[in-house]
């Protein structure tokens, strides 16, 4: 087993269906298993948002807090090369979070992303391959920040930046006008923030590729052509997908300046369709990561087994990118066997069987493989108890 990070407790107040719940976790494999609807994917949720301060079931804080309560507080210890640390969130409906490592006040919650690092297979995870551009974005933007934290602030101040230049244009299709000044300055944010954000999206996507064919092979059990490719909407806005990065030559080594000059050019084009419509039309937040398998489209082409297999591997892909720097993240496997035929089901076990930390969800114990063993708890009415 290698090194890596571990949650050592795991301790809820008023989360999702719990009023309260304490849990020791220890490294190696922890299953929790009962029936579905008794507060097991409400466990790994508060872990894996320990992490990164996000739901992977719902947008908005407001569906974690109990109902009748004001506020849910998560409290993690965390194992990390040889020193312990504890985070604490307190959960806020319509007012920020509060945030808290080693009992000291954070003054911006992000500065905590990078304390727990975690990949999280769920049901959901289907949604990546065959949902919207904005789920493969998501997957990549969640992976970019677990990698490399600073991206938050990026990630973070970009869509600060959308949401003003929306309300914005969305004014001036109102009023009939917007001054030519205020629009050049929400353009010169948007650009400068989307061209890192982009250039870092780039750069990842150049790191996943090979992972995620040899990811696919490994699940799978076969081999097929995959591939994965960003492609910029501004380079297709401007019609320069041949000479410009991120165009058909998917070249991953785009620098923001580049970038920049891009977006100034696609928003040049642009600007009349997003007065008209009241929205940004150009940046990041367009942009696809194209998923193909035997060169086709996944989305709308892999039969249902491809899918979940392109899923898995892009999970893979994730996991085995963070842990090249050392330090293996948590494994969070959330209801993912019963997804799953028996054989795909032995050949993820065997390739997460030596994670520091697996935690595991199923409804039937005998849905996890048997090369997945250790600590066992049973969850019924938001009750935990061990085996």
């Amino acid at each position: 087993m290698s090194a890596g990070v571990h949650l050592t407790r795991l301790a809820l107040t008023d989360f999702r269906s719990y009023a309260a719940a304490d849990v020791t976790l220890e490294p190696g494999v922890t299953t929790f298993t009962g029936p579905n609807g008794q507060g097991k994917t409400n466990l790994v949720e508060a872990a894996h948002y320990v992490a990164t301060f996000a739901s992977h079931r719902v947008a908005t804080d407001a569906p974690l807090i109990r109902q009748g309560a004001e506020r849910a507080i998560l409290r993690a210890g965390i194992h990390s090369a040889g020193r312990d640390s504890l985070v604490e969130i307190e959960i806020n409906a319509g007012r920020a979070n509060r945030v808290r490592l080693n009992r000291m006040p954070a003054p911006r919650p992000r500065e905590v992303i990078g304390a727990l690092r975690c990949v999280l297979f769920a049901p959901e995870d289907l949604a990546i391959v065959k949902g919207d551009p904005d789920q493969r974005r998501r997957y990549l933007d969640d992976l970019l920040v677990a990698s490399r934290p600073r991206f938050a602030g990026v990630r973070s101040d970009y869509d600060r930046v959308l949401r003003q230049r929306n309300a914005l244009l969305k004014s001036a299709k109102t009023r009939g006008g917007v001054p030519p000044s205020a629009m050049e300055v929400w353009d010169d944010h948007l650009v400068a923030a989307g061209a890192e954000l982009t250039a870092a999206r780039l750069r990842l996507v150049s790191e996943l590729e090979p992972l995620v064919a040899r990811c696919y092979s490994a699940v799978s059990g076969t081999e097929r052509d995959t591939s994965v490719q960003y492609r910029v909407s501004a380079s297709r806005q401007t019609g320069a997908e041949d000479d410009v990065p991120g165009g058909p030559a998917g070249s991953a080594q785009a620098d923001p300046a580049s970038l920049a000059t891009l977006l100034r050019r696609a928003l040049a084009v642009r600007r009349r369709a997003e007065l008209e419509r009241g929205i940004s039309l150009v940046g990041p937040h367009r942009d696809e990561l194209e998923l193909q398998i035997g060169g086709l489209p996944a989305r709308g082409y892999a039969s249902h087994g491809e899918s979940w297999s392109l899923a898995l591997a892009l999970r893979l892909t994730a996991y085995q990118l963070l842990r090249s720097d050392g330090e293996d993240p948590v494994l969070i496997l959330d209801d993912v066997f019963a997804e799953l035929d028996s054989e795909r089901r032995d050949r993820l076990a065997d390739l997460v069987g030596d994670a520091d930390q697996v935690l595991v969800t199923a409804a039937v114990a005998g849905d996890v493989p048997g090369g997945l063993s250790g600590a066992r708890y049973t969850v019924a009415g938001s009750v935990i108890s061990r085996v």
